[in-house]
């Protein structure tokens, strides 16, 4: 029960607080590979510790089946598919309008986290919704990116080391989320009864929350 409140007390903290998306770097005089760690750096930033909301979908895709395979298996589908909305939007073939992208990244949430509720088991179309809703998020991480800026010549490689931290950070949920709570009690037979339903359960409820405060106060 501790390791369950551990998990999720700062869950609902993470509820008031779902854009602090705040980077500070100076790339001025740097080298090609010493931007390329900056962009690293951001990406993971962008989902530890500034990517609650991203850390919340990476963590319900882990609870319906926290088999390790399946998991990672589902983050690199969805990284494939924000990698290619990020990249239309680097290069501006696309405008993402964050007003509308941000509220459906929420529901996207919302809606993985009300499909643990009523199956245990990974079906072969979720893999499609991931990489539906990869497409939504990649548009939300343009936005982090946008703030730094791309430099032209270095465009391609900075987004491929960008993304690369954005999935070691998934991975890092991942495997943090695996050792505090699957490893010890995944097969145990209250496992979804008592870990499952309720973290999805929250959540959900804050995937409601930002889905509202992002639609109508934002």
């Amino acid at each position: 029960m501790k390791k369950l409140l551990f998990i999720l007390v700062p869950l609902v903290l993470m509820a008031f607080d779902s854009n602090a998306h705040a980077f500070g770097y100076d790339l001025n005089g740097l080298t090609g590979l010493e931007t390329g760690w900056v962009y690293f750096k951001i990406g993971f930033q962008h989902i530890i510790p500034y990517g609650f909301d991203h850390i919340l979908f990476v963590l319900a895709l882990f609870f319906l089946n926290p088999n390790l395979k399946a998991v990672i298996l589902q983050t690199t589908i969805f990284t494939l598919a924000h990698s290619i909305t990020l990249g239309l939007s680097m290069i501006g073939k696309i405008s993402p309008d964050t007003s509308v992208i941000e509220p459906i990244i929420a529901l996207s949430i919302l809606f993985v986290a009300i499909e643990n509720l009523f199956t245990a088991e990974l079906k072969w179309w979720r893999l499609i919704l991931v990489f539906a809703f990869g497409l939504i998020h990649g548009c939300g991480f343009a936005s982090a990116l946008m703030d730094v800026g791309v430099p032209e010549e270095n465009q391609l490689s900075m987004l491929l080391t960008f993304n690369l931290g954005v999935e070691a950070g998934q991975l890092a949920v991942i495997t943090m989320a695996w050792f505090l709570i699957a490893k010890w009690f995944n097969e145990m037979s209250w496992y979804r009864a008592r870990v499952v339903i309720p973290i999805s359960s929250v959540i959900g409820c804050i995937a409601l929350y930002w889905t509202i405060e992002r639609a109508f106060f934002s």
